[in-house]
């Protein structure tokens, strides 16, 4: 069986230090991964498919990776522009997040909102989520795992779990033509922050192996250009060679921050004037200079990932 039908085209909207990635998976029933902000659909994707010769109400898809807001803000935005006829797809875990611009307030306060001691962050961003959501939403389809969708023809899409960036990460496989879609769930050595991201270190660590070793993109298509470890960007379009690389430094560059968590938490946390505090050992054992307290705030979004986990198993 051919899937060869199934072209896939980047979609980039520009927001601040980011470019927001979105695809375009040319099937017979056209799919669209990750929507960007509510300004995306109508600024950034629409003129681009007009280019290649396609419609943005022809859209039946959308496909989430996951619930940040950079992923799902244009979500309700672009349903409209199908005429509410494309099904919305995320995993249930991440569905509060396209449900309710309350939940990324929560998630916020929940998380690195302890540690970022700024008396505006509920504030911020709750404004944030207002001028980016283009919509609260049910989505049409809720996915766990296991899923095959149909995109028409012989084209197919499988689900896959991946959590650990959020706890409702997933992958989207166009089968036959091993094309994967990721989100930001291989982080490599972070983003525009210089950190990697994820709430769930042990899902995340055992997500990146799984798409190694089962999924094994042969195209790796990612949510951002994520970085080496010098500093040099991936493109968000990566090929095998490239795809087993940002995957295998994802697990490396886990395995050293979670090092350092464990001698950190080991030795017990300390409230220093540090901008890393309490976690300033690991920012001095790792190297790492970039600005903690610039969102999406991955530094203190993972290092709370792993005292949830010690405190758990203490």
């Amino acid at each position: 069986m051919t899937h060869d039908a199934a072209t896939v085209h980047p979609l980039v909207s520009p927001w601040g230090r980011f470019g927001l990635y979105s695809f375009y998976i040319d099937a017979p029933e056209p799919a669209i991964v990750d929507t960007g902000i509510a300004s995306s659909p109508a600024e950034g994707m629409a003129p681009a498919l007009e280019t290649i010769g396609r419609r943005i109400e022809d859209v039946r898809w959308i496909l989430l990776t996951h619930g940040h807001i950079d992923h799902v803000g244009g979500a309700h935005a672009l349903w409209e522009l199908t005429g509410r006829r494309a099904q919305v797809v995320i995993h249930e875990a991440d569905a509060p997040m396209l449900r309710s611009r309350r939940a990324h307030v929560e998630e916020y306060l929940a998380g690195r909102g302890r540690y970022l001691d700024d008396p505006e962050g509920e504030t911020k961003v709750t404004e944030a989520a207002d001028a980016v959501i283009s919509g609260e939403m049910e989505p049409t389809l809720l996915v766990r795992g296991g899923e095959t969708l149909s995109l028409g023809g012989d084209v197919t899409v499988s689900v896959h779990a991946i959590p650990g960036h959020t706890p409702g990460s997933v992958a989207y496989v166009l089968d036959g033509q091993r094309a994967v879609f990721t989100g930001d769930a291989v982080q490599v050595h972070g983003a525009a922050n210089g950190f990697p991201g994820y709430t769930d270190p042990a899902a995340y660590r055992a997500s990146l192996v799984r798409l190694r070793d089962e999924v094994r993109p042969r195209h790796l298509y990612l949510g951002h250009p994520y970085r080496r470890a010098d500093g040099t960007p991936y493109g968000v379009e990566l090929d095998e060679a490239e795809a087993r690389e940002a995957i295998t430094q994802s697990l490396d560059i886990e395995q050293r921050v979670a090092g350092a968590a464990c001698r950190c938490l080991e030795a017990g946390l300390t409230e220093t004037d540090s901008p890393y505090s309490p976690f300033a050992p690991v920012a001095g054992e790792l190297g790492y200079t970039g600005d903690p307290t610039l969102e999406p705030s991955p530094f203190f979004t993972s290092l709370d990932g792993y005292r949830r986990h010690h405190e758990q198993h203490v």
